[in-house]
């Protein structure tokens, strides 16, 4: 990351694969709230997943490389992948704050679904002394109740500040809530979608979609297709 770029979002995720609801949740954020990058970590081995339908941590910073070239507001960390594994989000929060300076203004992005089970995350508590969270809108999330998260498990000292759009509370970073139109696609189903052999044309950039099917990823047969669906 390019120390001189002061105001960093991060957006972890296993992009299993990358798609094109994650770019332009990362666009639309990057653009509200003045950052002056997103940085895509796609994560080693996720505590949360099954790890049995993941592709390889390098195919999957391939196609991330892929989906975000000639976007100067993006970029891709391999960072996780030289972390010790399992990929828990404060370990890897705590060494970017570290490598990142003082003088950075650090941002997470998270969706308002995985936000909601921010109490099962590993030393939870400590990422809100570590970052600023930005929490985005997605399809079927329940955003109320996202107050009673915020207050009954991180800490009751939160109030909602409406002009800035975010809880905040003395000796801990803001938590913003940002409403964003998002489009419903989920990596589960493009895999489903290959899985089959069916199109997932409009629901990848066709990079990402060509290098699916070069290196016959997700497929039950595990062959290589030479069309591209």
């Amino acid at each position: 990351m390019d120390p001189a770029r002061q105001r960093i979002g991060l957006m972890g995720g296993a992009f299993n694969p990358i798609h094109l609801g994650h770019l332009r949740a990362a666009e639309a954020i990057r653009e509200r709230h003045s950052l002056d990058v997103v940085v895509f970590i796609p994560t080693a081995l996720p505590p949360h997943k099954d790890a049995k339908p993941l592709a390889p941590l390098t195919d999957r910073l391939a196609m991330t490389s892929l989906a975000i070239e000639g976007n100067p507001g993006f970029e891709v960390s391999d960072i996780e992948g030289r972390l010790p594994a399992p990929s828990y989000t404060v370990t890897t929060l705590e060494y970017l704050r570290d490598q990142c300076g003082d003088k950075a203004a650090i941002f997470f992005l998270t969706g308002m679904d995985s936000f909601l089970d921010i109490g099962t995350w590993k030393d939870y508590r400590r990422l809100f002394s570590l970052v600023d969270f930005i929490v985005f809108t997605r399809p079927g999330a329940d955003a109320s109740k996202m107050e009673d998260v915020v207050k009954g498990k991180v800490s009751p000292d939160y109030q909602w500040d409406e002009r800035l759009g975010a809880f905040t509370a003395d000796g801990l970073k803001p938590i913003h809530v940002s409403r964003i139109f998002e489009l419903d696609i989920s990596s589960t189903e493009i895999r489903r979608l290959v899985a089959q052999g069916r199109s997932v044309r409009y629901l990848i950039p066709d990079p990402v979609r060509e290098y699916i099917y070069s290196k016959g990823l997700y497929r039950r047969d595990g062959n290589k297709e030479k069309g591209n669906p």
